[in-house]
């Protein structure tokens, strides 16, 4: 007897777990599901119910952005010492040695950076925004949605140069920036994702009309 592929008894489906809800999207920032990285968000950090929109973390450009100027400075001294050396005929250290000692503290510079990239991670759910950062203490910074008072969308000269921006966030009753989320790329576009979640979980539309969602030019980094 043949039997059909339709006549086969339908499955009940696994019911999808609420955290995972949109754990196929890729991230803007990353480039990789939810679940993946996921894996770098401190244990019990969110609620079981609790909706993950964006999960962030700084453009990669942010290890060598941060660290321009330690390694001008850098750079400033070792030119410094090679002048002494080839002009002055100072000869407490060799060439050779330069060169290895500013290879040596340039990496180090730049890996501390990396560590530092590796360490920050931005998380917007349905009800919360989270910045967490820190290589040897972690930091985190979280805020309902409801009490977010302000957003700001600010693009240093370095940012623009490499289409990265920065968003801030303000509580209510504070009158400066509590957190950032430093050199995101497409910053206009996850600045329009978090002013969606806060308007559609936070309070609804009356409270879009009160944020205050300002692109503000900086010569300097924040």
């Amino acid at each position: 007897m043949i039997r059909h592929a339709d006549s086969r008894p339908m499955l009940p489906r696994r019911p999808t777990h609420p955290r995972r809800l949109m754990s196929h999207a890729p991230d803007p920032a990353i480039g990789q599901p939810i679940d993946r990285a996921a894996a770098a968000l401190p244990a019990n950090l969110l609620s079981d119910n609790e909706i993950v929109i964006l999960l962030l973390k700084p453009s990669p450009w942010y290890i060598l952005l941060e660290s321009l100027g330690s390694l001008a400075v850098l750079g400033v001294i070792i030119a410094a010492l090679a002048f002494s050396h080839e002009v002055l005929g100072w000869d407490f250290i060799s060439r050779r040695t330069l060169i290895l000692t500013a290879a040596v503290l340039g990496f180090i510079r730049l890996a501390w950076q990396f560590l530092e990239w590796l360490s920050r991670t931005y998380v917007l759910t349905d009800r919360r925004v989270f910045r967490i950062r820190g290589v040897v203490q972690v930091e985190v910074f979280q805020a309902p949605l409801a009490r977010l008072q302000h957003t700001g969308l600010s693009f240093t000269l370095r940012e623009r140069l490499f289409g990265l921006g920065t968003i801030a966030f303000a509580t209510a009753g504070s009158a400066y920036p509590e957190a950032y989320w430093v050199m995101l790329r497409r910053p206009i576009q996850v600045h329009k994702q978090v002013l969606d979640a806060i308007d559609r979980y936070g309070g609804g539309g009356m409270r879009r009309a009160r944020l205050e969602a300002t692109a503000v030019e900086h010569a300097d980094g924040l």
